[in-house]
């Protein structure tokens, strides 16, 4: 009852919007009649499918079956958002005169861009993350840390549509990539570790000189952390959890700390996001670098004296227009930012979340260079 309740409601209100597209552009279409019904069935089994994206395996029980629901609950999902959104932009200029005289025009036209942005998107989104160079100026960096390295990972959502060789091909790269540490800033996973440790396995060959080191996102919470966390450990991958560690790097150190997601305190109070507790102890005058999934820890990061912090969770937006919803709730969206002494950088994800595909906002594999300012 608990999940029929809000599959429900999801269905319904995606039942409105849909029907709300099929008036908008369905009659404008050269389709007649026949492709007039045709395009309501697709309608109607977009409705039903894109909550499997979600719901897929609580409505089926079925692993394999569910994979294969939420494949096209996903691909749905892109398809229409792009679809939607460009047919209500549609609407908009048909309150021009002009554009009027050109209503079947533009509405295939919608149809048609809708359908290039979901294979671009598509293989955009599955093709192996590529490599970011980023350099970082940090004040009074040590001589010994002049061009330490660090690989950055993060928002991989091994799930329904990410499996064990995409998973793979990461870790490969990451690996040529010989850094001096890497760093996996959360939302690893969408399932449980059941479901997923098969797939999550190659993270456990990631090498790096000073190891392989991973905090907690949001969506780890929402598959079970705890689970998870020890999951990673077994994997040989060291988590950090509100506490740091001391490099030790050709005779110069440098702190490494890592908090628990900005919203774990929801799910368990005990694991409340302290970036001031992580550094506590650490020794005075070495460079300071938090891992932190959330852009928006920075003001706290500031405020302990760290000189970068490193994040993922935006995604970059993936794909027009949900990139314009991102600054309502993260103060950064994707790349290098400066707040005070402190760099961000906010990484675009080196997989994706929902619907396979990014526009805008490529996949990447993040080497950050420090340097001294």
């Amino acid at each position: 009852m608990k999940t029929r309740t809000p599959l429900l409601r999801i269905t319904v209100i995606l039942g409105a919007l849909h029907a709300l597209l099929g008036w908008l552009l369905l009659p404008s279409l050269p389709i007649g009649e026949a492709g007039w019904l045709l395009g309501g069935l697709v309608l109607l089994a977009s409705t039903m499918l894109i909550p499997m994206t979600i719901f897929a395996r609580t409505v089926t029980g079925d692993g394999r079956l569910a994979d294969r629901l939420s494949w096209a609950g996903s691909l749905c999902m892109g398809f229409f958002s792009s679809l939607f959104v460009l047919a209500v932009l549609r609407e908009l200029l048909m309150l021009i005169p002009v554009a009027r005289a050109h209503a079947q025009v533009s509405a295939v036209t919608v149809l048609l861009l809708a359908l290039l942005a979901t294979v671009v998107g598509f293989i955009n989104a599955r093709r192996v993350a590529r490599v970011r160079e980023v350099t970082v100026p940090i004040a009074g960096l040590p001589a010994a840390l002049h061009n330490f390295t660090i690989v950055q990972l993060s928002d991989i959502h091994v799930g329904a549509t990410i499996k064990r060789a995409y998973v793979e091909a990461i870790v490969a790269r990451a690996n040529g990539l010989q850094a001096d540490i890497i760093a996996i800033t959360g939302d690893v996973v969408d399932g449980t570790v059941a479901q997923l440790g098969a797939h999550t396995s190659p993270l456990g060959v990631l090498k790096a000189r000073h190891g392989v080191f991973l905090v907690t996102g949001n969506h780890e919470y929402y598959s079970g952390a705890a689970p998870w966390v020890a999951e990673f450990r077994r994997l040989g991958l060291r988590v950090l959890m509100n506490e740091h560690t001391v490099l030790e790097h050709d005779g110069a150190r440098l702190a490494l700390a890592g908090v628990t997601d900005y919203n774990a305190a929801s799910f368990d109070p005990d694991q409340r996001s302290d970036p001031q507790g992580a550094i506590a102890g650490a020794p005075i005058g070495i460079p300071r670098i938090l891992l932190a999934h959330q852009p928006r820890s920075a003001p706290e990061a500031e405020a302990a004296s760290y000189d970068l912090q490193l994040s993922g969770h935006t995604h970059g937006g993936q794909f027009w227009p949900w990139n314009l919803f991102v600054p309502l709730q993260q103060p950064y969206v994707a790349g290098l930012h400066r707040r005070g002494k402190l760099w961000i950088y906010v990484s675009r994800g080196t997989g994706y979340w929902g619907p396979p595909k990014r526009i805008g906002a490529p996949a990447e594999i993040t080497r950050l260079r420090l340097v001294a300012a």
